[in-house]
């Protein structure tokens, strides 16, 4: 059975104090995390080893930011 990341459920859980437009934001960046998060295990399974880098930071303009990623993807050579 596969691990569970529970990534949307905490992003509901913290979005209680956000208004409308910020909560679908969240839900949003929930959503592609999961989807990001299923594909990285697809590809461990598959043989490679994935790690997230941060390869920027995206400032807002009003004090806030996020992280933008980048995958290393080490393969494992096979005999």
């Amino acid at each position: 059975m596969a691990p569970r990341t529970r990534v949307k459920e905490r992003a509901e859980e913290q979005a209680s104090s956000m208004n409308a437009d910020q909560q679908a934001a969240i839900r949003m960046v929930a959503n592609d995390l999961h989807r990001l998060n299923q594909s990285v295990m697809k590809a461990v399974e598959a043989g490679v080893s994935v790690e997230l880098v941060r390869s920027a930071r995206h400032h807002g303009g009003s004090g806030n930011w996020g992280d933008l990623l980048i995958p290393v993807i080490v393969t494992q050579g096979r005999d």
